[in-house]
């Protein structure tokens, strides 16, 4: 992605990359299946706390990502090997689990349902390593501060859309049958999966340690 010309098709690739990175889609198999058996009231402020959580955080890593680039010496490359590998460890234990972490989760929803909307529901379900990797690439790497206030303005949709999703996906968790959302985590397992062998390729490529087409 190349950020020193801003056109319509730079914007559009940033927005997907949102999407991805704090979208609803990865955030709301596992907001359903945790908050199921909460009440509205707990619900809704699970959502509040989950959606500040992350916004917070990500406008934070937009600002000051690049500044932690350069005081922690690492580069953008070996953020994304880092996010994927993360990610995968994430998806392989959606893919993987059986059922056994259920009662721990029903506890903790129990005692505090806040903590689960800290984690992992806001990062690093919502606000996802691929998301991380993203806006610290985009602080690192803008070249002008007009590429950084599209950015901050992309963003923002992007949690209204969320607002929007997870308002709307409290309301009908309580109806969703287990079996279906079994299946569905399992599948969604797969696509993290393939999403953090992407972005650790991508980190590799862009370290110069392998070449991937169209790099």
């Amino acid at each position: 992605m190349d950020l020193r010309t801003i056109d319509a098709t730079l914007i559009f690739d940033i927005f997907l990359l949102l999407l991805i990175g704090i979208g609803p889609k990865i955030a709301l198999v596992p907001f359903l299946e945790l908050t199921a058996k909460m009440d509205e009231q707990d619900k809704s402020r699970v959502v509040r706390k989950m959606l500040m959580t992350a916004s917070v955080t990500a406008i934070l890593l937009l600002v000051f990502g690049g500044l932690l680039t350069k005081l922690l010496h690492f580069s953008t490359g070996a953020l994304a090997i880092a996010g994927g590998i993360i990610l995968l460890i994430i998806s392989a234990s959606m893919i993987l689990s059986q059922g056994e972490k259920e009662t721990q989760q029903d506890a903790t929803t129990a005692n505090d349902p806040m903590r689960l909307a800290v984690f992992p529901l806001a990062v690093p379900y919502l606000l996802n390593p691929a998301g991380i990797v993203v806006l610290v690439t985009l602080s690192a790497e803008a070249g002008s501060i007009g590429l950084f206030a599209i950015v901050l303005v992309l963003l923002a949709l992007m949690i209204g859309i969320d607002v929007v999703v997870f308002r709307w996906a409290k309301q009908v968790s309580a109806q969703l049958d287990e079996s279906r959302m079994l299946v569905t985590e399992k599948v969604f397992g797969f696509l993290l999966a393939a999403l953090a062998v992407q972005l650790a390729l991508d980190g590799l490529a862009d370290l110069g340690v392998i070449h991937l087409a169209g790099h």
